[in-house]
């Protein structure tokens, strides 16, 4: 894609799932990150080996049980701070009010949470925010940032081709 910065893939709830993971990451030869964000954290350590070139970020998810992982992360790429999360600490399955707060509180550019399996994007007053949806079933996607010279863009694809 001209003109990008950087390419961040963005997953969730793979919950086993290493197949479609694994396929995800090959479609997306251009994503520098790869961010998980819990339930299925042990489904990527594979990918970490075959892909020593890339960047991996990673929060447990409340099914990842015994994980010495953080339940939240902040990083700070191409000028813009991503403030990452499952969401399950922040009820994200009533609400995005908590989860947005956390993020303005940490100045955050760029909100990824997972948690509810659905799919959503979205830019409020600054804030770009993003669930990527599961990456497991019938319905699985996954999420992409673009950080671009002009500004940031946010994707919802569907892993299945649907």
């Amino acid at each position: 894609m001209k003109g990008v910065t950087m390419r961040i893939l963005v997953m969730s709830d793979t919950h086993g799932d290493q197949h479609t993971l694994h396929r995800v990451i090959l479609s997306q030869p251009k994503a520098e990150v790869i961010i998980h964000l819990g339930d299925g954290c042990d489904d990527i350590e594979d990918e970490r080996y075959l892909y020593p070139d890339k960047m991996f970020l990673q929060v447990r998810g409340n099914c990842d049980w015994c994980s010495a992982l953080p339940p939240l992360g902040e990083i700070q790429l191409e000028n813009r701070k991503i403030f990452y999360t499952h969401g399950n600490l922040h009820s994200v399955k009533y609400s995005l009010d908590e989860i947005k707060l956390a993020a303005r509180l940490q100045k955050a550019n760029i909100l990824l949470f997972g948690h509810t399996h659905v799919p959503y994007t979205e830019y409020e007053n600054g804030l770009y925010i993003m669930n990527p949806g599961s990456l497991r079933g019938a319905d699985a996607s996954y999420g992409i940032v673009d950080i671009t010279p002009q500004g940031v863009v946010t994707n919802i694809i569907r892993a299945n081709g649907k």
